[in-house]
């Protein structure tokens, strides 16, 4: 396994929970219409997205994730010129929309998408930043580009867990992509990202996990009703703060939050630092024993009652 793809304990069967209220079949489709089209006419315009105004391209993004049906609370903002690094948790597909709005900036993405029939030539020219994630050779390579890209005053967004998660549990982020930050002498902007049902709590709807589909991933969250997505971007991290890229990943990780509340209510699973059950390790269910600390039926590696 890769150090870029580590993997993440999360399941569509074992994590995600689908929203109590549903929106009625026709609207469900027309949402789904409004969001094809939306990232049709992005696509249409990735060889030029570079030139359109920022203004522009974030209102676009704020557009996809409304046309989902999913209402958007922002805190904090993000510096809107000069070179920046993003970083976010990962748990949907609608986190990139949702980086966009926070600034516009060029993604990291998996070599494998240059190779997609038409839409790989148009994604590659409009800018986006590519991992080979299978070749760990390749990796001082891809940190060079993005501290390029930085160095010449662009944003680069990011999602250092190398996986997504269902939004109650978390990965670590890797260190290494905060060395391109380092080597170009610029701040790293620290965006966490929160879904919430209608009644406040966590949403799992959103999440796409595991081998579950795009499309799946997608009518879960258009018939849903009620979601929300809550997005803090936290204040910059200054270049030179932080001795090395170890303390400046440690500094940019999320922490608590709505899972933190909602354990205190009662209303979730005691997780520990690295956002898996207490009493297992990292990674996966069969960690270790069970501390009694918290005690749950037949519970997912991420808490969620089957």
């Amino acid at each position: 396994m890769s150090v870029w793809l580590p993997g993440a304990p999360c399941t569509p069967s074992g994590c995600v929970v689908p929203t109590r209220t549903a929106r009625a079949l026709p609207e469900a489709v027309l949402r789904l219409t409004a969001v094809a089209v939306l990232v049709l006419a992005g696509v249409l315009l990735l060889p030029v997205g570079r030139r359109l105004p920022a203004g522009l391209v974030g209102r676009w993004c704020r557009w996809i994730v409304r046309a989902a049906g999913v209402r958007i609370r922002t805190t904090g903002a993000a510096a809107p010129t000069g070179g920046l690094l993003l970083v976010a948790n990962h748990i949907s597909w609608l986190d990139v929309p949702l980086l966009g709005a926070v600034r516009p900036a060029r993604m990291l993405a998996k070599a494998e998408i240059r190779r997609w029939p038409l839409a790989g030539p148009l994604v590659a020219r409009s800018g986006v930043l590519f991992i080979d994630r299978d070749r760990l050779r390749a990796l001082p390579d891809t940190v060079a580009r993005i501290a390029a890209a930085l160095g010449e005053g662009s944003a680069v967004a990011v999602f250092p867990e190398g996986s997504t998660w269902c939004g109650r549990g978390q990965g670590s982020f890797r260190r290494a992509v905060f060395q391109a930050a380092i080597d170009a002498g610029v701040p790293v902007q620290p965006v966490r990202i929160h879904y919430r049902d209608a009644s406040g709590t966590t949403a799992t709807a959103p999440a796409f996990v595991g081998d579950d589909t795009l499309v799946a991933s997608l009518w879960r969250v258009v018939s849903a009703r009620g979601l929300v997505a809550e997005v803090g971007v936290r204040a910059a991290l200054p270049p030179g703060r932080h001795p090395d890229r170890r303390a400046l990943a440690a500094a940019a990780q999320p922490r608590g939050g709505g899972r933190e509340r909602e354990r205190r209510a009662g209303q979730g699973p005691l997780l520990g630092r690295d956002g898996s059950p207490a009493g297992r390790r990292a990674g996966g269910p069969d960690g270790g024993p069970d501390t009694g600390l918290v005690v749950r039926p037949r519970t997912s590696p991420c808490g969620h009652q089957k």
